[in-house]
């Protein structure tokens, strides 16, 4: 863990983490799979824009870039080729350390969860692939929650499934969004990106 960061000013009595940008790396390869995959029906996602929107669910992300396209694409299209594409990349997806130290060193001293905006089949493989899912209690998908991030609606589904108060749980999260979400659920939040150098 940084030297730079104390976990023991925090009172908590469970911890949730955000997954893409917080405990993995992936900004690199979901990038790579969006690309591709739009690249295939003649559309080109800039860089940029897409750092810019790092943390937005994949459904929020497709509207921004639709609308900015002024365009009409088929969703459930470019999601099975981005996540195909992204599957065949999930070797070069790293563990952010500063995070990963975090939730070794506290696994089995806490419940600890991971509330993701991304699907669950990609959020547990990235888990597996940089060998830390064994670590968590419970992962909880945007696809069980009515509203996205920034809405609190994951991380209270999380603590819930933890047992434990929100006011009593401590979020790592990457985004201004997932920040946000921290907050709206009444949670003391850590923006772990002072703490990183490898961005989404």
């Amino acid at each position: 863990m940084s030297d730079k960061f104390d976990i023991g000013a925090y009172k908590f009595h469970a911890i949730i983490f955000d997954c893409d940008g917080t405990l993995a790396n992936t900004g690199p390869v979901h990038y790579l799979a969006f690309s591709h995959a739009f690249n295939d029906i003649g559309l080109d996602m800039p860089e940029d824009w897409y750092r810019q929107r790092a943390g937005l669910s994949r459904s929020k992300l497709f509207d921004a870039f639709r609308q900015e396209k002024d365009t009409e694409f088929d969703s459930d299209e470019m999601a099975s080729k981005s996540e195909k594409i992204y599957r065949d990349h999930i070797d070069r997806v790293t563990e952010n350390r500063f995070v990963a130290d975090i939730a070794r060193h506290e696994n089995g001293r806490v419940p600890m969860a991971v509330a993701s905006a991304g699907q669950r089949a990609i959020v547990e493989a990235t888990l597996k692939t940089i060998g830390l899912r064994d670590l968590f209690d419970q992962v909880v998908t945007v696809e069980e929650v009515q509203h996205p991030k920034p809405a609190p609606d994951l991380f209270l589904l999380a603590a819930k499934r933890l047992n434990t108060s929100p006011e009593d749980c401590l979020v790592f999260e990457d985004s201004d969004e997932g920040l946000e979400a921290a907050r709206n659920a009444g949670m003391q939040v850590v923006d772990v990106r002072p703490f990183t150098t490898d961005g989404k």
